[in-house]
């Protein structure tokens, strides 16, 4: 493989918010060339968006279709080696299953796919291949993340006893998918998000970083679903009781309606030694607390920190990272899985394990919230 990853992107044109962030996280560290793309279902705005990010004509595909087999037949030297797809839920799994079908690596927005049974269906087709595959969960990529959960696999805070992770945001408060909000339009769509808005939107994310810094997997829940505004199908605001794999109990919140809020995401992890807490609008700061001892304050880029913090940081302590930063640690990571690792080797990025979690859970917290908030098992 050449010294960079060349890719390909399904999604991502005029007006679309995520697909920008993917393309200046794979920039951030010149481990990535766009080669081509297939921008969107309209082939004209597909098109205007590939010459407007300086692709040739011949590069820019009316669909992921055309894209895959056009680039499987260009000399190896040439073709891309990634597909990264940023599109709406619904054509996670057909894209990424054509792209493995043909031998291409693979990097997805998430949720992986439609549903638990596209996502098992995936899983065993990476399993019968040579491709790789990431799923984008950044939050687990801030440096004070890969901190926490240092800290806590080395027994500092004791047993974990209890986990509260919360994500609020306040953009749906009013039902501008009404007025034509084009993210806000496909996430209220049933056919096109899946069962779930809010916590197939945020909730998956706040769910993967509980268990990935605690280290424990939630075996059960119990959940409540909202539909706070008038006319949705979808849930755009929710909770769940969390009971994990060593006894602990955990309380997860996700809202899209919080009025006000930007992208409040925060963390809190006690065990019976200590705690510690988290929040993404201050990211770079980590608190750890004891009972006989000073609360400590850890920092982003400090030499005592560990070594998977660190490998996360750019720029000098002090220096404020964030949001990109974080989203570009997993492109860096992937890129250094697929160019200086041995294939066998375990990824520090998120996978398809991951993905078939955040489905699971996604699933289990409907058909909770469904039956009178019945405790249930996550599948495994």
């Amino acid at each position: 493989m050449s010294a960079t990853i060349r890719y390909g992107m399904v999604g991502g044109g005029a007006d679309a918010f995520i697909g920008d962030v993917h393309r200046q996280s794979a920039r951030l560290d010149g481990r990535y060339d766009l080669v081509c793309g297939a921008f969107s279902s309209d082939p004209k705005i597909s098109l205007e968006s590939g010459l407007a990010l300086g692709l040739p004509e011949g590069r820019c595909y009316p669909d992921y279709l055309s894209m895959i087999e056009a680039e499987a037949g260009l000399p190896e030297s040439e073709r891309m080696q990634c597909v990264v797809i940023v599109t709406p839920n619904h054509l996670h799994f057909p894209v990424a299953k054509a792209a493995i079908q043909a031998g291409f690596h693979v990097i997805s927005d998430k949720p992986a796919t439609f549903d638990l049974a596209e996502c098992r269906e995936l899983s065993a087709l990476l399993e019968s291949s040579s491709c790789q595959y990431a799923l984008t969960h950044p939050y687990t990529a801030y440096p004070m993340i890969q901190e926490a959960r240092e800290r806590i696999a080395a027994g500092e805070l004791g047993k974990i006893r209890k986990i509260f992770v919360e994500y609020t945001q306040g953009w749906l408060a009013e039902a501008i998918e009404t007025g034509g909000q084009k993210q806000a339009d496909w996430r209220t769509d049933p056919q096109r998000a899946g069962i779930s808005c809010c916590m197939g939107d945020i909730g998956v994310h706040a769910f993967n970083l509980a268990e990935f810094v605690s280290g424990l997997a939630v075996d059960s829940l119990s959940a409540e679903l909202n539909r706070i505004v008038s006319g949705r199908c979808l849930d755009d605001d929710g909770a769940a009781l969390l009971k994990f794999s060593n006894g602990a109990s955990g309380v997860l919140i996700a809202s899209q309606v919080c009025t006000g809020d930007e992208n409040d995401l925060r963390l809190r992890i006690y065990g019976d030694k200590g705690g510690l807490s988290w929040s993404q609008e201050e990211p770079n700061s980590l608190w750890l607390k004891f009972s006989d001892q000073p609360t400590q304050l850890v920092r982003t880029g400090n030499p005592w920190t560990s070594k998977s913090s660190l490998n996360g940081v750019r720029l000098p302590a002090g220096h404020p990272e964030g949001y990109i930063e974080a989203f570009a640690n997993i492109y860096k990571n992937f890129a250094d899985h697929l160019l200086d690792s041995a294939l066998d080797s375990k990824p520090a990025y998120p996978g398809i394990q991951d993905a078939l979690r955040g489905m699971a859970f996604v699933e289990t917290v409907v058909a909770s919230s469904e039956q009178d908030n019945a405790w249930m098992d996550i599948p495994g």
